[in-house]
């Protein structure tokens, strides 16, 4: 399992990560309800870097981001069920709405989103660019939601 961990600590875990020589890796989402789209996106993003932190969006930006109903997890839960997967190797709950700030104090060699985005569309593209990083575009066609699984389970 992926250890959660805090901002300070992670900014450690990072240093010691790149004074191996390894690669870092972040993608980020708000990871609500956990879904196949998820697990693909996350397993995409760790085969671009030796090492994945992934960055998950707190309780408040979510429901600023996405409505007042959510998140339907709270931000823990959702830390800890992201790391449990495989593809993972950290984590870290963020409370901002999005993660320039987080970016910038990281700096990974890799910052990946998902397929509903382009390269170019990337929020945070300028950020990574200006540290001389790169944004790769992973996971598979943007067919799963957290949004429409509510939806189907609220129908049935």
């Amino acid at each position: 399992m992926a250890r959660i961990l805090t901002r300070d600590a992670l900014l450690d875990a990072v240093a010691a990560e790149r004074k191996a020589r390894r690669t870092i890796a972040l993608a980020n989402g708000c990871f609500d309800v956990l879904h196949v789209g998820h697990v693909r996106y996350l397993e995409s993003a760790r085969a671009e870097a030796d090492r994945l932190v992934v960055a998950v969006n707190g309780d408040e930006s979510v429901r600023a981001l996405k409505g007042p109903r959510r998140p339907i997890l709270p931000a823990a839960d959702r830390a800890e069920l992201v790391g449990a997967l495989r593809a993972v190797d950290y984590v870290v709950v963020f409370p901002e709405l999005d993660v320039h700030a987080l970016l910038r104090l990281l700096e990974p060699d890799v910052h990946c989103k998902g397929t509903d985005y382009t390269v170019d569309t990337v929020p945070e593209r300028e950020t990574v660019r200006a540290y001389g990083g790169r944004t790769a575009i992973v996971g598979d066609p943007k067919d799963h939601s957290t949004r429409d699984l509510l939806a189907r389970i609220a129908d049935s």
